[in-house]
């Protein structure tokens, strides 16, 4: 995980003559799941891009959301709290017109290896920014057992919190603010 982190910070500098801002986040299992993976936050240009890899999950599909806290303490993944929300709306799909939490990710397919990529990108997120409606930093990330309905509120009938990771500075390239 340091190799890969260090290849993408070195990529990075060598690319743009600069490091952008990026936190790695390290899944750990829950509700006694083997669920695991890394999830890679990268901001550039005012958009950050989510880059996850996810292990041991059944195939199919698993919903992925972002939680208030990056408190991963408990069992179960519940000490992460709700889903962050900061602008206090209705649970829905991304991009919803009549709401979504801005944390509401959503769902993505597990392949036959237990194996789920997701690859996505906002400009309503930043790294360490002073806009708390839009600083994941302090929050986690959690990997749920089932699908994410778009109309349950306020959590979308997920299912069991079985991986959760802190998306915390401690793991984190930030710029310096100017």
């Amino acid at each position: 995980m340091k190799n890969f982190f260090f290849l993408l910070a070195t990529f990075s500098m060598l690319t743009n003559c600069s490091v952008p801002n990026m936190v790695v986040v390290e899944l750990e299992s829950k509700s006694s799941s083997n669920v695991t993976g890394n999830v890679v936050f990268i901001e550039d240009d005012k958009t950050v891009t989510m880059v996850a890899t996810i292990n041991n999950l059944n195939p199919g599909e698993h919903a992925i959301h972002i939680h208030e806290k990056s408190d991963c303490s408990s069992n179960d993944g519940k000490s992460s709290g709700g889903h962050w929300n900061p602008t206090l709306t209705n649970h829905g799909k991304w991009g919803d017109e009549n709401g979504y939490h801005i944390g509401d990710i959503g769902n993505f397919t597990a392949d036959k290896e237990g194996v789920g990529i997701i690859n996505f990108s906002t400009d309503l997120w930043c790294l360490d920014c002073d806009d708390d409606n839009k600083n994941i930093i302090g929050k986690a990330i959690i990997v749920h057992q089932g699908i994410d309905d778009f109309v349950s509120q306020p959590s979308g009938a997920a299912g069991s919190r079985i991986s959760c990771g802190g998306i915390i500075s401690k793991n984190a390239i930030l710029r310096s603010k100017d």
